[in-house]
């Protein structure tokens, strides 16, 4: 018997095999008497999901009547989860600070702390796109300076002190990687791309140019680490064979740096004109094309092999798990920074590859909504970690 994954709790008691397995009445008492005590960071996953569809969906390449009080009602829900997310993991590092240690000191749990600054970054930015149709453009831009100052701090923090923690006390081999271990290398550049849609709010002169600057120095951080961390997620795919079943929807997080960074080198285009002395100005304007349209090939290359993947580790037998999350905000990226490169190319192509990746993002959000809320009603994703049969055959050796 092995400890099941502590993020991939399913709603599907099918995939345990404990003789101890929950019931949904015990698991709904269970998460009744200490609600709290296991939830996570990867819960700021749904956040950072529901964030991405009011922004993508307010760059689409037409005009849907109502498209954009879509947007902004499913920007308004994302900050609701917010604030409440944020008040009930309070309440557990308040009640539950052993379990919050042992969260930061758990190699599968710990990368999911870079998810709390993206979704502090992601409905900040979202309030700017959407939100200021409803709360103004003074409400955004002070709620955009407020969450993007703080989730850019905590995606820095996060950025050091998970690899620290992986290097000095966590206790991980090779065979170990996958793309989880991506994310708090991913929060950097989630501010790199919302960071210049506060450029124009700031006074003229060095005020821009620091924030632009400073989004393009943390654009190469999170690349250049990006780059480091994915040879190892692939060499581990490559030879050690496909995820357990559980963790295979973690492969759409490598679309995540990918989306992301072609996103913000649109947005760095934007705004560097008037901020950026010349020449540098126009090295930023031919960055979405030079750098954005390989890096967009590649990451519908990925796209194609993880949906192969999770198509086979369906037809084996893969339930429900907050992994599904991972199906909407690497591929809200994707939809982004094809958005800026219809923009900066002109392309027909791009615009119909836009709406493609939203129709996709769009239907992954509302099969991982559906099954989140049916799995808190029953009270499964709060309760305790079970225990599972080990997937031998997806961990040790080569499978077809």
């Amino acid at each position: 018997m092995a400890t099941a994954h502590p993020l991939t709790a399913t709603t599907d008691s099918t995939s345990y095999a404990s003789p101890s397995r929950l019931t949904r009445a015990n698991a709904r008492a269970e998460a009744k008497s200490s609600p709290f005590r296991h939830l996570g960071p990867n819960w700021y996953a749904p956040v950072m999901g529901t964030a991405i569809v009011a922004t993508a969906g307010a760059g689409l390449p037409f005009g849907l009547p109502g498209l954009r009080t879509f947007c902004t009602t499913v920007w308004a829900l994302s900050l609701a989860m917010l604030i409440a997310l944020l008040a009930a993991r309070a309440a557990h590092w308040t009640h539950h600070r052993d379990q919050a240690r042992a969260h930061l000191l758990d190699p599968s749990m710990a990368p999911f702390y870079g998810c709390l600054s993206m979704a502090l970054l992601a409905v900040g930015g979202g309030a700017l796109v959407v939100g200021r149709d409803w709360i103004g453009t003074q409400a955004a831009v002070a709620l955009d300076v407020v969450l993007f100052s703080t989730g850019t701090l905590i995606g820095l923090a996060a950025a050091v002190a998970v690899p620290y923690l992986m290097v000095v006390r966590h206790r991980v081999d090779p065979s170990q990687a996958t793309p989880v271990w991506l994310l708090p290398l991913v929060a950097p550049m989630v501010s790199a791309a919302l960071g210049p849609l506060l450029v124009p709010h700031l006074p003229a002169g060095q005020a821009r140019e620091t924030l632009l600057l400073a989004c393009f120095a943390m654009f190469g951080l999170s690349l250049l680490a990006t780059l480091v961390m994915l040879p190892m997620i692939f060499a581990r795919l490559v030879t050690g064979g496909p995820l357990p079943l559980a963790l295979t929807p973690t492969l759409f997080l490598v679309l995540g740096p990918l989306g992301q960074s072609t996103t913000a080198v649109d947005k760095f285009a934007v705004a560097a004109p008037g901020v950026v002395p010349a020449p540098y100005d126009q090295g930023f304007g031919i960055l979405p094309v030079l750098y954005g349209v390989p890096v967009m090939g590649f990451a519908l290359l990925w796209l194609a092999l993880a949906a192969a993947l999770v198509l086979r580790a369906r037809r084996r037998g893969m339930v429900f798990g907050m992994t599904w999350w991972a199906f909407t905000f690497p591929v809200g990226t994707c939809v982004t920074g094809a958005e800026g490169l219809a923009r900066h190319t002109g392309l027909v192509v791009y615009d119909e590859l836009t709406v493609a990746l939203y129709a996709l993002l769009l239907a992954a959000w509302a099969v991982a909504a559906v099954h989140t809320a049916r799995g808190l009603v029953s009270g499964r994703l709060l309760a305790a970690p079970r225990r599972a049969l080990a997937e031998l055959p997806s961990t040790t050796v080569r499978t077809t």
